[in-house]
């Protein structure tokens, strides 16, 4: 019976659980490659309804698509690649899909993707797509069993078959339960989860002017902040990531000695704020903190610049309690080594910049200040904002800020520090988010991927480090300007669907707090509320087991007892019978219906014309006439269960 063709509607069935299956998956590969890979998934299922095609033509699809995957994804293992492969092998899956064997193979191998899904995203729609897949790939498998036992031609109507795949789920849920609520937390994984060939955009460890155009029209979520006290006023919200002190002339990244040194001790000017950044991953070991973080949070560092590093990958939703405060200095005395790589420039670049600086230091003298104040006063007064730059050529910063006059944080900040280490002012380049716009119904306050911004810091004798932004002297709208202003600014559509999105960010929000924030930590403490203080793993596992014993049994126990009588008549029939066998009167294998009564009747004194009467109803309903005489299978189901010998 396995190697049964498929009739048309089981073949339908079984393509739309797969393709359940693959849905969440295709909503995180590049949107080009979803398209293709929906394309070819459909045209495999159009073909697979023609007789089987030679094994060599349908290697044809499968090879044209693999490589199509490499072409966009690059030659990189990572997760993403791994999982889009595996999306364009289920899309080609249906070309060799005809009998019932073929079928359980697709089913079984698409329940991979939605599992595959969760390794790229865990918010809650990709559970919801995922739950929804597997109970399609449920009720398919259903379809083919009964096809397999000829009860096919009395199919289950859509409610029967959805109660059945809904008692299989809730059968499943206590362990599944258990496992999660109980089952110890890992401080890292058995097996190493491999990093993302594509990460998404967001802080890495270089800036290349002109090349975070993407990032900036990207309005996912990177981080949520929840402040326990005093807030900062949103101009003064900069989160601060990677330091940048080498420059190439095209190039900025982290100088090697910056790991070298220890970081020195902040003076704050005013209150600390205290708050819990909610991370978004990033597959990388930045993380961001307000500017100026006090002290790193447990499982991270300070590099000598005051960035932070933490110890894993951020490659899930993470929680991060840290305080910072505005500084009065910032390391004032400033190393030799790290003074001279903060005034570092390549040989032979921008020239006309360089002229321009040397120029300005002998006006200005020994007055740094002032420097840094005429540099502000000319960007303010000549340049502009755009997110189209044109192409550069070799000397990147004559060209911005002699020529084009017009760019964004990235060329600002860039030419910015290129002028001051010209001018014999130590200055670096510092990558991170500025603004945030606030959740009223959450409370908190939202970081956007399109908040991401360059800044620079310039060195001052008696205050150390100090904060320039060129980009909001020039354009500040641009740089803490939130969706909503700009929404309500223009009037368009998305000021009255602002509450809409606050409302579904607020949920994934609660969903990373409740599921996804579920650490150790929590696990450990689950029992206090009963009155138990924390409990170790060992006895966290102690418990899963107990547990999930106790539910297995259970389902065991339900099963079997599914797995003895299926027929609802038969079931009440045979607990008469038990109750009968107390008395000792229990009916044989062999007996039929009407000779076991008429043997209570005779051995009971005074008769048992009741077993009798409902002995001959159930006869008759059981082997056929019953249908014809009226018998109403609810009523005798009621008599059965209400007599008592």
């Amino acid at each position: 019976m396995a190697g049964t063709r498929l009739d048309a509607r089981t073949r339908l069935g079984v393509l739309l659980a797969a393709g359940a299956c693959v849905a969440p998956l295709l909503l995180q590969v590049p949107t080009t490659l979803a398209l293709v890979i929906t394309g070819v998934a459909i045209a495999m299922a159009f073909l697979s309804q023609r007789p089987p095609l030679p094994g060599w033509l349908r290697m044809v699809p499968a090879l044209g698509l693999g490589a199509f995957v490499f072409s966009t994804m690059g030659v990189n293992f990572g997760r993403d690649t791994g999982c889009a492969m595996l999306a364009a092998m289920l899309a080609v899956k249906p070309l060799e899909t005809n009998t019932l064997r073929d079928a359980r193979s697709l089913l079984g191998f698409a329940l991979f993707a939605p599992f595959a899904t969760f390794l790229l995203d865990q918010g809650p729609l990709s559970l919801v797509l995922g739950l929804l897949a597997v109970v399609l790939v449920l009720a398919a498998m259903q379809r083919l069993s009964d096809v397999e036992s000829d009860d096919a031609r009395r199919p289950r109507t859509a409610w029967r078959r959805l109660r059945s795949v809904g008692w299989m789920l809730l059968l499943g849920l206590p362990l599944a339960l258990a496992a999660f609520w109980l089952f110890p937390r890992l401080a890292s994984p058995l097996w190493g989860v491999p990093d993302r060939a594509h990460v998404r955009p967001g802080l890495a460890d270089s800036m290349t002017p002109g090349r975070w155009s993407d990032l900036l029209l990207d309005d996912t979520p990177a981080a949520r902040v929840r402040f326990f006290g005093p807030v900062p006023p949103r101009d003064r919200m900069y989160f601060r990531g990677p330091v940048f002190m080498q420059y190439d002339g095209r190039t900025w990244s982290r100088a090697p000695l910056q790991s070298s040194y220890t970081a020195q001790p902040v003076r704050a000017s005013g209150t600390a704020w205290d708050y819990e950044l909610e991370f978004e991953p990033t597959d990388r070991r930045q993380l961001i903190a307000l500017d100026v973080p006090l002290s790193p949070p447990p499982n991270a560092h300070f590099w000598s610049d005051r960035a932070l590093r933490v110890e894993r990958p951020l490659d899930s939703v993470t929680r991060w309690r840290m305080q910072s405060a505005p500084v009065a200095t910032f390391e004032a005395d400033l190393p030799r080594t790290l003074q001279l790589a903060a005034l570092q420039l390549p040989q032979g670049f921008n020239p006309r910049t360089i002229a321009l600086a040397r120029q300005w230091r002998q006006d200005a003298g020994a007055n740094d200040a002032a420097i840094v104040n005429r540099a502000l006063s000319w960007i303010r007064r000549d340049f502009g904002y755009t997110l189209e730059v044109p192409i550069t050529g070799r000397d990147a910063i004559d060209q911005f800020l002699f020529r084009d006059k017009k760019g964004y944080c990235e060329q600002f900040s860039s030419s910015f520090v290129v002028l001051m280490r010209a001018a014999g002012i130590p200055a670096r380049v510092v990558a991170g988010y500025a603004g945030a716009e606030l959740n009223t119904l959450g409370g908190y306050w939202l970081v956007r991927r399109s908040d991401a911004h360059a800044w620079a810091e310039v060195w001052l004798a008696g205050r150390g480090w100090v904060r320039i932004d060129p980009t909001a002297a020039v354009a500040p709208e641009r740089v803490f300007d939130t969706i909503q202003d700009r929404a309500r600014a223009s009037g368009d559509l998305l000021a009255n669907l602002q509450p809409m999105f606050d409302t579904g960010d607020w949920m994934v929000s609660t969903w990373n707090d409740f599921v996804l924030g579920f650490n150790a930590d929590r696990q450990r403490r689950l029992l206090q509320p009963l009155g138990f203080d924390a409990v170790d793993p060992e006895r966290l596992l102690l418990l899963f087991s107990l547990v999930a014993i106790a539910a297995l049994a259970a389902t065991v126990w339900l099963l079997s007892r599914d797995v003895r009588e299926r027929d609802p008549l038969l079931r009440a029939w045979h607990r008469v019978g038990r109750r009968y066998a107390k008395l000792g009167l229990a009916r044989a294998p062999h007996e039929p219906a009407s000779e076991w009564t008429q043997r209570v009747h005779r051995a009971r004194a005074g008769g048992d014309d009741a077993l009798v009467a409902l002995g001959a109803r159930f006869s008759r309903r059981r082997y056929g006439p019953a249908r014809e005489a009226g018998e109403r299978l609810n009523a005798l189901l009621r008599d059965l269960d209400k007599h008592r010998p």
